[in-house]
């Protein structure tokens, strides 16, 4: 009977020790998984929020459907683009569907 007693507390402490590096290597898997998704999906989303912030109108935009266009107004969350060259398709979208963002002064410098 003691040994019965004596086995049973033998595997506990060993049961013990052998959730300690399962603990450390979830820790680990959880601060890759940071560094890896997390934090670089906030970086780029404060960066759209200061692009998108600093829209004006006369810059050009590329929207998420692939669509170039020139900022003619821009409010709080919508903006006014202007596709093409016929001055009538002026189409009022939100900010968020905007994907890239190019200021007149950086076109010129580039040319």
């Amino acid at each position: 009977m003691n040994s019965i007693i004596l086995s049973a507390a033998g595997t506990g402490a060993g049961g013990v020790a052998a959730i300690l590096p399962m603990i450390g290597y979830i820790a680990i898997f959880g601060v890759a998984i940071y560094f890896l998704m997390i934090r670089p999906q906030k970086k780029e989303q404060k960066r759209m929020e200061a692009l998108l912030s600093t829209m004006a109108p006369g810059d050009s935009v590329l929207t998420t459907s692939g669509f170039y266009g020139v900022v003619i107004d821009v409010t709080d969350d919508t903006v006014i683009v202007e596709f093409g060259s016929n001055k009538n398709c002026r189409i009022p979208m939100q900010k968020s569907a905007i994907t890239q963002v190019e200021k007149p002064e950086d076109a010129a410098a580039g040319e």
